[in-house]
C-alpha cells in the first residue's frame, strides 16, 4: 500500500464503529493540554449500541469555544470524522488552553452513519429538524405536492433502466413547468408532511435534535465568544469545498471570503445556495438572539461537493437521492438493482477517488485556519 492510500485510511474511517474508536481515543491527546476534558454520550434510546458522542475540553477561564460537529446527515460523518482528525490533531495544539475550549460531537446521527444513510430511523433529515420552538409547519413548502409524482414514487425499485428513463420524462417535464429553480426549491429546503418522503423534516422533536439543542444552550451559557462549523458533503463544486453561513448572520459572503482567506464562501440562501427550512445553524442563531443577546457567535459549515453544480450533476444527484429513499421504503426486484443504487449513493456524499478525498483534506485546513485566524483564536 502507498504512503498515499494509507494516509488516507487513517483520515478515513472504513466504519461508524471504527470512527466512534478513534475520537474516544484521541481524548488522551487532549487531556495533554486541558486536563479536564472528558467524554460525554448519549445512546440512542431505541438503539443503544449506538450513541451521538462528544468530548469538552474546557478552558480555565470561559472565554471562547470551539465547536465542531459531524454527521447530522449520518453517510456524510466519514468526511467529518476526518476534519475532527485534523482538528483534534493539528489546530487544537494551537489553541490557548487558559482561555479557549473545544466542544467536538462526533455523529450527531450514528444511526445514519452506521447504515450510510442520510437520515434517522424515522426518515428524518435532521438538518430541516432544528424547529424553534417546536412549530413544524405542515404547510410549508407546497411545492413539494405538485412534485409527488417526481419525488416519491411508491413502488419497489423494477428495473434502473425503466427508472432513468421514467425519471429523466419527469425531470424535463419539472425543468418546463414548474421550472429548475422551483423544483430545487421544493426538493431541497424541506417539508414536514410526507414521513416517507425525501428531506423529511419531522412532525415531532427528534431525540438527536433535541440532544445538540442542549449542547448549544450549554455553550452560550458558559462562553461569551463561540465558533461553530458543521460538516457536510454533496453539494457544490466537486472539487471545491464551500464555507456556508446561515442568512442570521450579518457578514456578507464576499466580505467573509476576505476575512476567512477562502475563495468560495456562501450565504444558505436562494441567491447563493439554496434556503432550508430548520437549519441547524439557523437555530443556534435564534436562540443566541432570542436567550444570550450578548454572546458572540459564528456558526456555519463546510459543504464538500461531489457531483459537481452543473445541471446534468444536479440531476444526477436528485436521482440517486430519490432511488435510494425508494429502496429503504419500498424495496427493489433484486438485490443487484439495490446495492448499484447503494453503490452510487455512496459516492454522491463520500467518493472514493483519492484525488477527491485529498482536495477535501487540504480545502478543510485551508478553511479552519482561515476562520480560526480570523477570530483570533490561532495565529494568521
Amino acid at each position: 500500500m502507498s504512503r498515499f492510500k494509507k494516509d488516507m485510511t487513517n483520515y478515513f474511517p472504513v466504519s461508524y464503529e471504527d470512527s466512534r474508536e478513534r475520537f474516544t481515543q484521541s481524548l488522551s491527546l487532549l487531556q495533554s493540554k486541558w486536563p479536564d476534558a472528558h467524554l460525554e454520550s448519549h445512546p440512542l434510546k431505541d438503539h443503544p449500541d449506538l450513541s451521538i458522542d462528544w468530548i469538552w475540553a474546557e478552558p480555565r477561564t470561559k472565554e471562547n469555544l470551539v465547536i465542531i460537529s459531524t454527521a447530522e446527515h449520518g453517510i456524510e460523518g466519514y468526511v467529518g470524522a476526518a476534519m475532527l482528525k485534523i482538528c483534534i490533531e493539528e489546530f487544537a495544539p494551537q489553541l490557548n488552553p487558559e482561555n479557549t475550549g473545544l466542544l467536538l460531537i462526533h455523529a450527531i446521527n450514528p444511526w445514519g452513519m452506521k447504515h450510510h444513510y442520510r437520515v434517522n430511523p424515522n426518515n428524518v433529515d435532521l438538518n430541516r429538524s432544528f424547529v424553534f420552538y417546536e412549530l413544524y409547519d405542515p404547510a410549508a413548502n407546497p411545492a413539494y405536492d405538485s412534485l409527488m409524482a417526481l419525488l416519491n414514487p411508491q413502488r419497489p425499485v423494477r428495473n434502473l433502466m425503466f427508472e432513468n428513463i421514467l425519471f429523466l420524462a419527469k425531470t424535463i417535464k419539472g425543468l418546463i413547468s414548474p421550472g429548475q429553480e422551483k423544483i430545487k426549491h421544493a426538493t431541497l429546503v424541506g417539508q414536514y408532511r410526507y414521513a416517507k418522503g425525501v428531506y423529511y423534516g419531522g412532525q415531532l422533536p427528534q431525540e438527536e435534535t433535541q440532544v445538540l439543542m442542549k449542547l448549544y444552550r450549554q455553550a452560550l451559557e458558559r462562553y461569551q465568544n463561540i465558533v461553530q462549523v458543521d460538516m457536510h458533503t454533496g453539494y457544490g463544486p466537486r472539487y471545491q469545498m464551500t464555507v456556508l453561513i446561515s442568512p442570521l448572520d450579518p457578514t456578507p459572503s464576499a466580505e467573509a471570503m476576505a476575512k476567512f482567506k477562502y475563495p468560495l464562501v456562501q450565504k444558505i440562501n436562494a441567491d447563493e445556495f439554496y434556503p432550508i427550512n430548520g437549519d441547524m445553524s439557523d437555530y443556534f442563531y435564534i436562540l443566541r438572539d432570542t436567550e444570550f443577546p450578548d454572546k458572540k457567535l459564528f456558526a456555519g459549515g463546510f459543504e464538500f461537493g461531489t457531483f459537481g453544480e452543473s445541471l446534468m450533476a444536479l440531476i444526477r444527484s436528485l436521482r440517486i437521492t430519490i432511488l435510494e429513499n425508494q429502496l429503504r421504503h419500498h424495496g427493489a426486484k433484486n438485490e443487484t438493482i439495490a446495492e448499484n443504487i447503494r453503490k452510487e449513493y455512496q459516492e454522491l456524499f463520500f467518493p472514493a477517488e483519492e484525488s477527491w478525498r485529498e482536495k477535501a483534506l487540504a480545502d478543510g485546513r485551508q478553511a479552519l485556519k482561515g476562520i480560526l485566524s480570523a477570530h483570533n483564536l490561532i495565529g494568521v
